[in-house]
């Protein structure tokens, strides 16, 4: 019998080699992660790249580079339009027509033909060394003329063929590179704020640079040559606030009148055919304007008709009154799109206006431009900037009549108020008629919380001290006489105040106080053709409201449609009002 072989187990034997490759294995992972993390998240980039994304002539404007390029003619800087309409001069004006540039300050009009090297400055021919230029679409402008216009500083840099725009008091914290013994090698502008970002330009230790602003630790900043780029923050040290040193443009300080530490106080003067006869004027308290309705556009040819009269005005001035004269595009759209689409013809009404002021010896001019098509809301803005600076040469004021806002294209939208009180000294609302004569609903004419209302919108656009508050010395008799069918027909006419004083009169009524629109109120049914007549008055109470409201929102003053319209009493009201505290 046989007896079966036992195998005893292999014993186990320990790899001692494991835990070392093992440590081994860790400590080559450790160093190509540490490898790759360096390389991936630390290691400055060398990379070289071209400025502004390799752009040729850069209009780096404080600090931001703009899309368009600008020309360079025989070492001339032209300007593109758009980047003088966006951060020089909004105003500036390209007339189509005429193949022209306009500029228009406060005492200046300069036009500027395209492609030719003749300006015209306020009339006076100037020689140009390089013409305005259009090209692919675009208005290129010849900054040298400018110069003395805009207060703003335009360097060309050859170096690295930008240009930099500054406008004048602009202020800047500036910083300084590190020198020194440890600072040796020049300091690299990156794109964005990481060593990752590519170099654009290098600045020697040193170098003073104008710090835009704070991302992730570094400085976005803008070197004197225009460069724009990141450096680490611990690299450059504060020194001082730079203000731009660019010029102001040295304009004519003939002051436009004001009344000083009073109100002003307009009367409107219709003349329809003839003028009044001035004997016959009562004394007007508190007045110290009158405007003569005496200028009115006459056809399409920019024609302006003239009812001036010498003798008008020297009795004005002898009561101590200025005189605007008024002048009116006589309500035809037609006739007023023409002429505003015409540079020739904008500058053929300004020359005639001028002519006048002169003539008899005006102290401003009034505007009373109505019934415009809402396509020359521009335009408008245009022919007033081009008339301005002509009057404040000779010191004589501007202003304009506007409506309160409404959705009327005519008879409110076509006027761009907010331009527009750039432009002029003052500028009268003309808060009336609430209810029109056409009106089908009987109504006042400028109910009080209608009144402030429509003012507070106008408001929005026009500054207070500049702004007039319109007020009427009419009011209208409104007619209700009930139809077959049931409705209501209405009719209506104007009244001035000693006419609608006199009508409630002769009937023995008693006005009623309206709290509704703050007016006197009268109503009478007619026993002779059964019709309801309808009356809210204008007094001199309503007018001290009126003055009120002018007051609690410290506006210039009040114009008043029309003198003769008005009871005796209503000019004295009008000046306690204003004189009361």
């Amino acid at each position: 019998m046989s007896v079966p072989l036992r195998v005893q187990p292999r014993p186990k034997r320990k790899n001692k080699l494991i835990k070392p490759m093992l440590m081994l294995l860790l400590f080559f992972c450790l160093v190509a992660v540490t490898i790759w993390y360096w390389i991936t998240y630390q290691a400055a980039s060398t990379e070289h790249v071209a400025p502004y994304d390799g752009r040729q002539h850069v209009i780096v404007y404080q600090g931001e580079a703009f899309p368009q390029s600008f020309q360079l003619v025989d070492d001339q800087v032209l300007l593109p339009i758009d980047f003088i309409k966006e951060h020089i001069d909004p105003a500036i004006f390209w007339d189509e027509p005429t193949a022209s540039v306009i500029v228009t300050t406060k005492d200046k009009v300069l036009r500027m033909p395209s492609e030719q090297v003749v300006a015209y400055l306020n009339k006076t021919p100037v020689d140009l060394k390089i013409p305005v230029k259009q090209q692919e679409g675009t208005v290129y402008i010849p900054y040298e003329p400018l110069e003395k216009l805009y207060p703003f500083q335009v360097q060309y840099v050859a170096s690295t063929g930008t240009v930099i725009v500054e406008k004048a008091g602009y202020s800047v914290q500036q910083g300084k590179t590190a020198d020194g013994e440890d600072q040796q090698e020049p300091q690299p502008l990156r794109t964005g704020p990481s060593r990752k970002q590519p170099i654009v330009g290098e600045l020697a230790p040193g170098s003073e640079v104008d710090l835009l602003g704070e991302e992730a630790g570094w400085y976005r900043v803008q070197t004197a040559d225009g460069l724009t780029g990141f450096l680490p923050k611990e690299s450059v040290s504060l020194t001082q606030i730079r203000q731009s040193l660019a010029e102001r443009p040295n304009e004519k300080q003939n002051a436009v009148w004001s009344p000083l530490g009073k109100p002003i106080v307009l009367a409107w003067e219709q003349v329809a055919s003839k003028n009044p006869n001035t004997a016959n004027i009562a004394d007007m308290a508190a007045v110290n304007v009158v405007s003569p309705t005496w200028f009115e556009l006459l056809d399409d040819k920019g024609t302006i008709g003239n009812k001036a009269d010498p003798a008008y005005v020297k009795w004005a001035h002898s009561k101590g009154y200025k005189v605007w004269g008024l002048v009116t595009n006589g309500f035809n759209p037609d006739w007023t799109k023409a002429v505003l689409a015409s540079y020739e013809l904008r500058e053929k009404m300004v020359a005639q206006i001028l002519q006048y002021a002169n003539m008899y010896d005006l102290d401003g001019i009034n505007l009373d431009f109505e019934n415009v098509y809402l396509d020359e809301k521009a335009r408008l803005v245009q022919f007033v900037r081009e008339l301005a600076p002509y009057l404040h040469e000779q010191g004589l004021a501007l202003s304009m009549d506007v409506t309160i806002k409404s959705t009327s294209d005519r008879w409110s939208r076509f006027y761009d108020r907010a331009e527009l009180a750039k432009v002029v000294d003052y500028m009268a609302v003309m808060t009336y008629d609430e209810h029109p004569a056409a009106s089908q609903v009987s109504g006042s004419v400028a109910s009080l919380p209608w009144v402030e209302n429509g003012m507070l919108g106008v408001l929005e656009e026009v500054p207070r001290e500049k702004l007039l508050l319109g007020v009427p010395f009419y009011t209208r008799l409104w007619k209700e006489v009930k139809q077959a069918d049931g409705t209501v027909k209405v009719s209506s006419k104007a009244l001035s105040m000693p006419t609608a004083q006199k009508w409630v009169e002769e009937r023995k009524l008693t006005p009623q106080l309206d709290e509704a629109t703050g007016q006197q109120f009268v109503s009478y049914k007619d026993p002779a053709d059964g019709a309801t007549y309808k009356m809210w008055l204008e007094d001199a109470t309503s007018m001290e409201k009126r003055v009120a409201l002018a007051k609690k929102y410290n506006l210039a003053g009040l114009a008043a449609w029309r003198r003769g319209y008005e009871t005796d009493d209503i000019w004295t009201s009008i000046d306690k009002g204003f004189q009361q505290r």
